[in-house]
């Protein structure tokens, strides 16, 4: 990390570097104004050009100092640009790279702008739920308009610079040095005199500025009701319309407010989780990995047509093993229908679907899998089908090859043994659409080498997955805790429930989707199939039989046109059964319940807190490195409310004494052996702690 100052014919080229984005941390605003301040002193200096080390000019706030004392000592962000904007000698900021958040508003205090044509910048604080808080909502749209600020600061999307070339934000937009062409443009205006332009003495021009607030306004609040920030965006914006002074107490304001919602807390610690996750405490970044030049998946249905998909959108040639003509067939044709969607809606050029098709090698035999770098299953859930089809890869992958199975419960170290090289291997549980979905389980096998693991999890970014390590346990981190939810889920069917009632409460607290039209939806007759298998391996586990009943009136969900709702054909939109609800009612009376009205709140309680539970468990065993590890999974790939944290950070909002005040309360009633709350979260509750507090601990003994 340095700031580092040369004169270049009379004018000091600043240049901040602090790797890997250039990170506005406390060390570098020191050295930025420091250096400043020097510049300013020195009677050969006539001009000043700021500038980014490496290829990013700044991604904005040192990430490393969020949530941290250091955010706001001083120097802080506002002194800095104020020491910039009130600078007696002119300054121009040289825009070499990527500029985001707090590095646009500290060019927005500067003179003039240089820009690489391709340098992207934004202002993208609204996706962690605050705003930009260091004037750019006040100087943005000075300078690009007031439309152009507002969508750019509403979205949190970045622009190329050449798009904005032809605006007051740069002076110059360049394909060459910036450096170069900053230095000149400031040996220009230094010639032809003063004065020297300020941002914030500009006005906002608009033909009907207010009308055009009040559209923006309306559709924003249509578009981000469990989100305050966004519309808290469009008021600082509004403000710019103010005098200028007046315009930064209104965003300062805003910002200040948003800080501390809860929305903003919950959209933090998911960035912050987010980035944890790909971290895995044993393994440094001095661990070689594998290369991943060549890919093979076996299956090709819906999981290993989605499954490939991803590799080949990232450019990666895919081996497609079937086992009869007639299903490779079908699967090769469902990937490119799938692409030939997507350029219909102008996601994909025709060219782009050819070239990603040509990188498929539809095949029949195992054969050909014998260049492959990685090799993935995508097969029937079943121990005997899996031992099959490993044996098969281990007798044909070529050494150091890595070998994955994309099961969602099965016990991953079972399945390495039924190869020679069990280092090799590891799970990587893929949700389904494939194509789609974000999340990536990697499950970590006891015998699985460091060099597979970090492989994983770089070709996991490769793909744009957001990756999170599970240790081996039966259905890992999101399975396993759902089915604690859906266990609930069903006694409360047995108690006086609906399943229209239970997923409106549900989508009411956020989720995409309630537990039972998510069943619907993936197949009511996979978990069926899974509580099979408990009945044998687990049979002390006490289940509703309501899921199995549904199943044996031939009620597996969409696909058969029936389910927990009924279907019309060509038709996703869920109608109450009255079938199911005479099921359900003689359920109840069979097990001799009588039904009760049940609240909403007691709904969402129940099945959210059944998650928080089982979470508390995992990280007790260690089959979660984090807290937020467990709320990126569900936050990616089970539809938890991306305002609400996830149902970790969701339960320590709400207090874990509370929490488990609540469980305990539901343990005196029907099925209350269910209710045994996990030891950890006892812990953390009685001691007035929260699951962040434990991460915390764990962080310290290591």
């Amino acid at each position: 990390m340095a700031v580092t100052t040369i004169s270049r014919d009379g004018i000091a080229v600043i240049t901040f570097d602090n790797p890997p984005v250039n990170g506005m941390g406390l060390a570098v605003r020191r050295g930025m104004a420091d250096a400043l301040a020097a510049a300013n002193a020195d009677d050969a200096i006539a001009g000043i050009v700021l500038t980014g080390g490496g290829k990013v000019f700044s991604g904005g706030a040192d990430i490393k100092e969020f949530n941290t004392p250091r955010a706001e000592q001083a120097p802080n962000l506002h002194d800095v640009i104020a020491a910039v904007e009130a600078s007696p000698k002119p300054v121009c900021i040289a825009i070499n790279g990527t500029t985001l958040g707090g590095g646009l508003e500290l060019s927005l205090g500067a003179n003039y702008r240089v820009a690489d044509a391709k340098a992207e910048v934004g202002l993208p604080e609204v996706k962690i739920g605050i705003l930009p808080g260091a004037g750019g909502t006040q100087r943005l749209p000075r300078v690009v308009g007031l439309e152009t600020a507002l969508n750019m600061i509403v979205s949190g999307a970045s622009v190329p610079a050449g798009k904005l070339a032809r605006t007051a934000l740069f002076d110059v937009v360049v394909d060459g040095d910036v450096v170069d062409a900053a230095v000149a443009l400031l040996k220009e205006k230094i010639a032809a005199g003063g004065p020297h332009p300020r941002i914030r003495d500009r006005k906002v021009e608009h033909d009907d500025a207010e009308a055009f607030i009040a559209w923006a306004r309306m559709g924003v609040a249509a578009a981000s009701k469990n989100f305050p920030a966004p519309l808290r965006c469009v008021d600082a914006v509004a403000a710019s319309l103010k005098p200028f002074d007046a315009g930064m107490a209104v965003e300062r304001e805003g910002f200040t407010v948003l800080l501390n919602s809860p929305e903003s807390k919950a959209l933090r610690h998911a960035f912050f989780g987010e980035r944890a996750a790909g971290k895995i405490d044993d393994i440094g970044a001095d661990v070689m990995q594998r290369p991943i030049d060549r890919v093979g998946v076996i299956g090709a249905g819906t999981m290993g047509g989605g499954i490939s998909m991803n590799f080949l959108n990232a450019g990666i040639p895919v081996t497609l093993v079937e086992t009869t003509q007639e299903a490779l067939d079908r699967g090769v044709a469902t990937i490119r229908r799938n692409y030939e969607a997507s350029a219909k809606k102008g996601k994909l050029t025709d060219e782009q679907v050819e070239q990603r098709m040509a990188l498929l090698t539809p095949s029949l035999s195992y054969d050909a899998l014998a260049d492959a770098d990685l090799v993935i299953e995508a097969v029937y859930e079943d121990y005997a089908v899996k031992q099959s089809v490993f044996e098969k890869i281990d007798a044909v992958a070529k050494p150091g090859a890595i070998l994955a199975t994309n099961t969602s419960t099965l016990d991953v170290d079972r399945i390495a043994a039924f190869t020679k090289r069990p280092q090799d291997v590891l799970g990587l549980h893929f949700f389904s659409p494939a194509n789609v979905m974000r999340l990536l389980e990697v499950v970590r096998g006891a015998r699985a080498a460091k060099d597979v693991m970090a492989t994983a999890m770089a070709m996991a970014k490769r793909i744009r997955k957001t990756a999170v390590v599970s240790g081996v346990c039966d259905g890992f981190i999101g399975n396993r805790m759902i089915e604690q939810y859906s266990r609930q889920a069903g006694f409360l069917l047995e108690e006086g429930a609906l399943p229209q009632q239970v997923d409106r409460a549900m989508e009411a607290f956020g989720f995409a989707m309630g537990p039972f039209r998510m069943g619907d939806l993936a197949g009511n007759d996979i978990g069926w199939a899974i509580r099979k298998r408990r009945y044998v391996e687990q049979p002390g586990m006490v289940y509703p039989k309501n899921g199995d009943l549904l199943c044996e009136m031939g009620r597996y969900g969409q696909k058969t046109g029936k389910g927990w709702y009924d279907y019309v054909p060509g038709d996703r939109t869920p109608h109450p059964s009255a079938e199911v609800e005479a099921m359900i009612v003689a359920q109840s009376k069979e097990l001799g319940i009588q039904r009760r009205a049940i609240s909403d709140q007691e709904i969402v309680e129940r099945l959210v807190y059944a998650l928080t539970n089982e979470g508390a468990r995992l990280l007790e065993e260690g089959i979660a490195a984090r807290a937020s590890d467990i709320d990126i999974v569900y936050l990616s790939g089970y539809g938890f409310p991306v305002w609400r944290g996830g149902p970790m950070f969701h339960a320590d909002q709400v207090g874990l004494y509370n929490v488990l005040a609540a469980m305990r309360s539901y343990a005196r009633g029907h099925r209350g052996e269910c209710w045994e709350p996990a030891p950890l979260l006892v812990e953390l509750a009685e001691a007035g702690l929260s699951f962040n507090d434990f991460a915390a601990r764990k962080r310290a003994a290591a």
